[in-house]
């Protein structure tokens, strides 16, 4: 079952149901000054670092397909992945957080605290594993040196 859904379904799917729950929830509405402001500055932090990881990716030569991480042919640690291991999915849970500021519904963030449990199980994990195999002591150190979300 892991690395079955590509990750921008998943983020869909749990945007989804966001949705869903500010709609049909009758209680944990917030709403205070700047909140649309704050949904704003959080989709262009996604947008920067999820655009500053794929252009790294793409400048290491190696596959951005996270339903195929044995096509990966370089490690790529510096830049954003210095910081975090998973810009990208990062940059998802980012969007999904200004999603949840935007609808305004406090138990959001439990949908978004779902969808890193549900990445790190059904993506993250399978995609060490096999990061793991291929880059051996390498890709052992990174993780060590580099927390796998922020």
């Amino acid at each position: 079952m892991e690395l079955k859904l590509p990750p921008a379904i998943v983020f869909l799917l749990f945007g989804f149901i966001m949705y869903l729950l500010s709609e049909f929830l009758p209680f944990g509405y917030f709403d205070f000054f700047g909140r649309l402001l704050l949904s704003k500055i959080l989709i262009g932090l996604a947008i920067l670092i999820g655009i500053i990881a794929l252009i790294q990716f793409f400048r290491a030569k190696t596959t951005i397909d996270p339903t195929k991480p044995v096509k990966t042919s370089n490690l790529v640690s510096s830049g954003v992945y210095k910081f975090t291991r998973n810009p990208m999915y990062l940059a998802l849970l980012i969007s999904l957080l200004a999603l949840g500021v935007v609808l305004g519904n406090a138990f959001n963030t439990l949908i978004a605290a779902a969808f890193v449990g549900y990445m790190n199980r059904f993506q993250i994990i399978p995609e060490e594993r096999i990061l793991l195999n291929k880059f051996g002591r390498s890709y052992k150190e990174y993780c060590t040196l580099t927390r796998r979300w922020f």
